[in-house]
């Protein structure tokens, strides 16, 4: 499939024939059927389980394409499949089958003095548009939540992941064939020429709805500035961990190392740390040394290296920088209100995360931040809408209009009004 580009030698006329399948496709979607989409994405599952040796040996030829590249291991590990993340691909398929069919539901209802009975009721968004880089199980799990949302999509992975998305995309046609439902419902850019993101990113002659970009800062800022339709994104995950002098050490400790280093290369990372000053003499140094033995650079701000000399010194660029690598930079702030302002100052508006046994401390960090996603006494790594329970998510949007935090099956839903009446006119 990746040839077609090649064989017909223009990209316009590919997407544009892709967007015109998508649109045609996602007006069957709109009303198939629970059990049919359910039955696709049990097909699915069973097709990637069948497929695992030929989505491992892609992969393994993805992996062998980009040694010598210098790339930073955290996008390796996005790109790496393994028999473990297959079987997981599959299980979250099976999740999302389980999940209530958002569409048709009635949101809300109300009748008028007038006798006009109103309903507000879920309707899919139509046909989405998502760009992805060096994430091969972003095919499967954008591709599942469309589905079951009611939506087309038009897949565009990263070059470097290309064999490993063809092959499972393949299996995503193998289970819309299977439940009977068109196969052009889940569609991948059969091409690694960057024109195709500049012609999704045009909407396809008004055939895609919303872009879903899933990569690094360059990718979602093009995407930005760019789209000409409706985008769901954040640009990247300044995450902030504010440790009060409230906050119970052990469980502190165990929550930054966790934040911090379970996988330095997600967007729910956290990537500075705020101690209160109150708790200098209790928390600053057992946690920089949880840190420091879990293999974590620490850059400090000039009040802890005050306290502890030995550390890096952080510039005013570590506290804008995403590392996304086994680096956090640390600042002593003054209570729950020093912490406010930093955040407000460097966040991205993705997630922050408070420890604290104070209620008031609690509450503020509530009340007075407004990032998309917020955490008392929990890691941000939860930042994922699989862990949120919605079956998985297709990205976390840090905006305000419509999508906010993690991106599920309802948020990929738009709605209409159903208004039912008995003969009544507008006087």
């Amino acid at each position: 499939m990746l040839d077609m580009v090649a064989k017909t030698g223009d990209v316009a006329v590919v997407m544009d024939q892709i967007g015109r399948n998508a649109k045609a496709a996602a007006r069957q979607l709109a009303t198939a059927s629970t059990d049919a989409k359910n039955k696709a994405l049990h097909a699915m599952a069973d097709a990637i389980l069948a497929a695992k040796d030929r989505i491992l040996a892609a992969n393994a030829a993805d992996l062998k394409s980009v040694e010598g590249k210098d790339l930073l291991p955290s996008f390796i590990d996005r790109l790496t499949l393994t028999e473990k993340s297959i079987a997981g691909m599959a299980q979250a398929l099976r999740e999302i089958a389980e999940f209530k069919d958002p569409v048709g539901e009635v949101i809300a209802a109300w009748d008028r003095p007038n006798g006009l009975h109103i309903e507000r009721v879920r309707t899919p968004l139509g046909v989405i548009g998502v760009i992805y880089e060096s994430r091969p199980n972003v095919t499967a799990d954008a591709g599942a939540l469309c589905l079951k949302a009611g939506n087309a999509v038009i897949l565009r992975g990263g070059s470097d992941s290309a064999r490993s998305s063809e092959a499972i995309h393949d299996c995503l046609v193998a289970g819309l064939k299977a439940a009977g439902l068109p196969e052009h419902a889940i569609q991948i850019v059969p091409t690694t020429d960057r024109a195709a993101v500049g012609a999704m990113l045009s909407g396809l002659n008004g055939a895609i709805d919303v872009i879903v970009p899933r990569g690094g800062k360059s990718l979602v800022a093009r995407v930005q500035n760019e789209a000409r339709v409706p985008v769901f994104a954040h640009l990247e995950g300044l995450c902030h961990i504010y440790v009060d002098a409230s906050a119970d050490l052990e469980m502190a400790k165990k929550i930054v190392v966790n934040a911090k280093m379970r996988r330095t290369g997600v967007c729910g990372a956290a990537e500075t740390l705020l101690i209160d000053s109150a708790g200098i003499g209790t928390h600053l140094m057992p946690i920089l040394e949880a840190l420091t033995e879990a293999g974590c650079e620490i850059r400090g701000s000039a009040t802890v290296l005050k306290v502890f000399p030995g550390f890096k010194p952080a510039t005013e660029e570590d506290w804008r920088t995403e590392y996304l690598d086994a680096v956090i930079s640390v600042a002593i702030v003054d209570g729950i209100s020093g912490a406010i302002r930093h955040i407000n100052t460097y966040s991205s508006n993705h997630t922050e995360a408070v420890i604290a046994e104070d209620p008031e401390v609690v509450s503020r960090f509530f009340n007075e931040l407004d990032s998309a996603i917020l955490l008392h006494n929990a890691s941000t790594q939860f930042a994922d809408g699989g862990e949120f329970g919605m079956g998985g998510e297709i990205g976390i949007s840090t905006g305000k209009m419509h999508a906010r935090g993690p991106v599920g099956v309802e948020q990929l839903t738009s709605f209409k009004y159903r208004v039912h009446g008995t003969g009544q006119i507008r006087p």
